[in-house]
């Protein structure tokens, strides 16, 4: 992607209303900065915590915001009403094909069970060869300090390969994660041919 071209960005995050406010402020400035860039937000489309705030903030500044949503979340009525788009799928595995497939890059800021799943499925699919965008791990306060930790024993004890570390970037802010998104280089599709040690 060349510097200052548009992306669409896929933001996993938790949906959970109750998490520290260190978490949401940084949300709402990824929201406000992919909006005051020109990129385009594609998310869960949720009304609440994390995924509500980027939303609220991206379009607050003007920017779009793109929400794909299961059709059985709809029925509890837990999606964002403002988004400038949302598609709804008939389930969660078409809901996570879809944020991959419309977004440029994607960057994951701290969530749950579900967000983690994201990631690793995300990660997954790259050793594999399977999508190739840039991932990016928005470590807000050492948040992913864990689990890049795992990532980093799974290396070293030979369950992945060393050029595996280069799947995922680590930023420490909103600005340094969208840099990341739009400068860091497609994977090669060769790798596979690795993903067995």
């Amino acid at each position: 992607m060349l510097k200052g071209e548009t992306m669409n960005i896929t933001v996993y995050s938790a949906s959970s209303g109750q998490v520290p406010p260190l978490y949401v402020d940084v949300a709402r400035e990824l929201g406000r900065e992919l909006a005051r860039r020109g990129h385009t937000l594609v998310n869960g489309a949720g009304r609440t915590g994390l995924m509500g705030a980027v939303a609220d903030a991206c379009l607050g500044e003007g920017g779009e915001a793109v929400g794909i949503i299961p059709q059985f979340m709809v029925e509890q009525g837990w999606q964002h009403s403002g988004m400038s788009r949302l598609v709804v799928t008939p389930d969660m595995h078409t809901r996570k094909e879809t944020m991959a497939r419309m977004g440029d890059a994607c960057i994951a800021l701290p969530g749950g069970v579900g967000t983690l799943e994201e990631l690793l499925e995300i990660i997954t699919w790259k050793q594999l060869g399977l999508y190739l965008k840039p991932v990016v791990v928005l470590n807000t306060g050492g948040y992913y300090d864990a689990l890049l930790s795992q990532l980093e024993r799974a290396v070293g004890e030979n369950f992945m390969r060393p050029q595996h570390r280069d799947i995922w970037k680590v930023a420490h802010s909103a600005a340094e994660a969208l840099e990341l998104a739009v400068s860091t280089p497609w994977w090669d599709p060769s790798v596979r041919k690795f993903a067995a040690l």
